[in-house]
């Protein structure tokens, strides 16, 4: 029996995933291929056991892993702006406790194939707590997020695949959020204000990251 065309996505997609795991230990960092979605889940869970406290990045990628609960569960205290009712106030102590956080989870925009982690902010809270400040970071990053090009075509893809997108969930008054296309607007709620890119595990940070062979986020 012949393969399926899903069969032969998949089996390219886990050498490509499994090729930026490779080259993402060779720069230091602890990288883990996980099949799928449950399976970097159940890798969280375990690293988990010992924090206190758990920040979470904002990131579409961990929201649908469903961790908050389970994690509660296990007395973690969370750390997540992104909850309905907060002040701006309340909003900005939550981004500041997550620099230090034992553990603090997120996505990211895109990982070249070669091992760089891409992401571009609006505030900066998220790309600053992956650097440097929490005890542990893991980071989850789709099979959708690998860019077989150079870190010039990451940012590519963020501006074009990410941010329209995020900037309409998030209700910001964007041309992007209007059209689905980025035209690099001077817009005062823009959300590319901080590009980073992270070429190897940074010396303090005890740096996770999980590639998933799974579309994970945007």
């Amino acid at each position: 029996m012949l393969p399926r065309t899903q069969d032969l996505n998949d089996w390219t997609a886990e050498k490509k995933c499994r090729k930026v795991v490779e080259n993402l230990t060779k720069k230091h960092f602890t990288a883990v291929y996980c099949a799928n979605a449950q399976e970097a889940s159940d890798y969280i869970m375990k690293e988990a056991e010992t924090a206190r406290n758990v920040g979470f990045g904002g990131s579409l990628s961990v929201a649908d892993l469903k961790l908050t609960t389970r994690l509660a569960e296990q007395g973690k205290e969370i750390l997540n702006h992104g909850f309905p009712d907060l002040t701006p106030e309340q909003k900005m102590t939550i981004m500041k406790r997550q620099q230090t956080c034992d553990l603090f989870l997120s996505g990211t925009n895109a990982v070249t194939l070669d091992g760089c982690l891409v992401n571009i902010d609006g505030n900066g809270n998220r790309v600053a707590a992956m650097i440097y400040g929490p005890s542990k970071v893991i980071v989850v990053a789709g099979r959708n997020k690998i860019v077989e090009g150079d870190v010039g075509d990451a940012i590519r893809r963020i501006k074009d695949k990410s941010a329209p997108p995020n900037a309409m969930r998030l209700g910001k008054q964007t041309p992007c959020a209007a059209t689905g296309f980025c035209c690099d607007c001077d817009a005062p709620q823009r959300i590319c204000h901080v590009t980073t890119i992270i070429d190897s595990k940074p010396s303090l940070t005890d740096f996770h990251v999980l590639v998933v062979n799974e579309d994970m986020g945007l």
